[in-house]
């Protein structure tokens, strides 16, 4: 089974954009039942981007039943984080790289070398970019992990209103 790990910008703007949680609950009953049948997960540093907020959003994160599905179930694997911001991102980062990179490595090493996970985000390629301002879908490439955005999400899991 695929296992889509997905980065904190996807839920923050499809709450923002499209699918507001008050106004189109359909799409976050869906994914409350992706990530009950373990097709959805976050990890914890990007769940925690998000459910920090007092806004509808964090809170609908935070009721027991979407948090105890969505969150990935297992501890960081630190050699997996440090292979991410080593050869994703750069040799030698610095602390104020690092701080600018943020929770993204979290999201990237959750998926690497695990052939049924992919990462979700809305973030753009910018293949010029380097270090701390390379983009998640040019970290993924590099690291030959597989990425795709939103709405490729929305199609593969089949979300419609019906």
């Amino acid at each position: 089974m695929t296992v889509y790990v997905v980065d904190a910008d996807v839920l923050i703007r499809a709450n923002a954009d499209f699918y507001p949680v008050d106004r189109v609950p359909q799409f976050w009953t869906w994914i409350l039942r992706q990530a009950q049948s373990g097709t959805v997960k976050m990890t914890q540093q990007n769940f925690d981007e998000v459910a920090g907020s007092l806004d509808i959003l964090g809170r609908w994160l935070n009721h027991p039943d979407v948090k105890a599905a969505i969150i990935i179930q297992e501890r960081t694997d630190r050699s997996k984080l440090q292979h991410v911001l080593d050869y994703g991102y750069g040799l030698n980062l610095n602390d104020i790289e690092i701080h600018e990179i943020g929770r993204d490595p979290f999201l990237i090493a959750a998926a690497l070398w695990n052939a049924d996970r992919v990462v979700v985000t809305r973030e753009v390629s910018s293949p010029k970019k380097l270090r701390a301002n390379r983009k998640i879908p040019d970290v993924c490439r590099t690291l030959k992990v597989d990425v795709i955005t939103d709405y490729e999400l929305y199609r593969r899991l089949n979300f419609n209103t019906k």
